[in-house]
């Protein structure tokens, strides 16, 4: 049994732009013991899913602002929180937390609520586990929604940006999502950035968001680097889906050399947006790539 501790619901309570019911599986397969948390918005039955993965330090709020224009096209949307973020269960323990554990984690929710139809919208972790999916999977895929992320194949010099973040965040382990996010999308208000803070009481809540900058592959034999390599290739030369991608340009740590090298091992990718005002976090301007991404795939 894995030691994790669990968010109280008080604190979710009147959160912004937020009308959305908590869902939660209790016994996802080969996670017994953890409760994971997801959103489960639209008609269940609707031919498109949508599969929304957030990144680090964020939760599953990251997409409200996506999330009514794909329900709106009559898609179904399923966001899940990782473990360790939003009011999914946080393992204490940091070894917990790595490439495999949470990869695992997302392909049991695929198999559990039977997704298919699905348009993989992912940013920041939500890519670098999330492209690792439809390989696994390719029957259930149909599209993807790239924003700001990469593939941690463990061949490749890390940014300038990315080492500096993590570098910061190894001096500042009890950091506030809530201010990094004030710092980088200066238009949210005090009640949304505080809504990054919710899932995290104390310190002792963030052992997932403390280990996420050390999980990503930095040399060939690191934890992931190999699958990621391989979900490369697979996309480079078996996705046979439709990609759409946006660039927030103003991010430092996934901007627009490394998601323009990412287009690139996409089969079929077209050129993205660029969203000239928007950093790291892009679905914070996620109104915008909503609709362009519907009108590109024609929907």
């Amino acid at each position: 049994m894995i030691e994790s501790l669990r968010t109280p619901d008080e604190r979710f309570a009147g959160l912004p732009d937020f009308p959305f019911t908590p869902r939660y599986l209790d016994n996802l397969n080969g996670f017994e013991g953890l409760r994971l948390h997801y959103l489960d918005e639209g008609a269940e039955a609707a031919g498109d899913t949508f599969l929304c993965l957030h990144g680090e330090p964020t939760w599953s709020y990251l997409y409200r602002r996506m999330i009514p224009v794909f329900t709106r096209a009559g898609g179904r949307v399923v966001a899940p929180d990782f473990f360790g973020f939003g009011r999914s269960d946080k393992p204490v323990d940091p070894s917990a937390y790595h490439f495999d554990f949470h990869r695992n984690s997302l392909l049991a929710v695929i198999e559990q609520l039977d997704l298919t139809g699905i348009t993989l919208v992912c940013q920041d972790w939500g890519g670098i586990i999330g492209l690792t999916l439809p390989m696994a999977m390719p029957e259930r895929f149909s599209r993807l929604v790239v924003m700001n992320t990469t593939l941690g194949s463990g061949d490749y010099q890390l940014s300038k940006g990315f080492l500096e973040w993590r570098a910061w965040a190894r001096k500042n382990p009890d950091f506030s999502p809530g201010r990094l996010l004030q710092l980088t999308c200066p238009q949210l208000s005090a009640a949304e950035c505080s809504a990054y803070d919710a899932p995290f009481p104390d310190g002792r809540y963030k052992a997932g968001i403390r280990r996420f900058p050390e999980m990503v592959p930095d040399h060939p034999d690191a934890p992931g680097a190999r699958l990621s390599r391989d979900a490369r290739r697979w996309l480079g030369d078996s996705w046979r889906g439709r990609s759409f991608m946006a660039i927030g340009m103003q991010d430092p740590v996934l901007g627009s050399p490394v998601m323009r090298a990412l287009k690139n091992d996409i089969r079929n990718c077209p050129d993205p947006i660029e969203i000239a005002e928007a950093g790291h976090f892009v679905p914070e301007w996620g109104e915008t790539v909503a609709i362009e991404a519907l009108a590109a795939f024609n929907r």
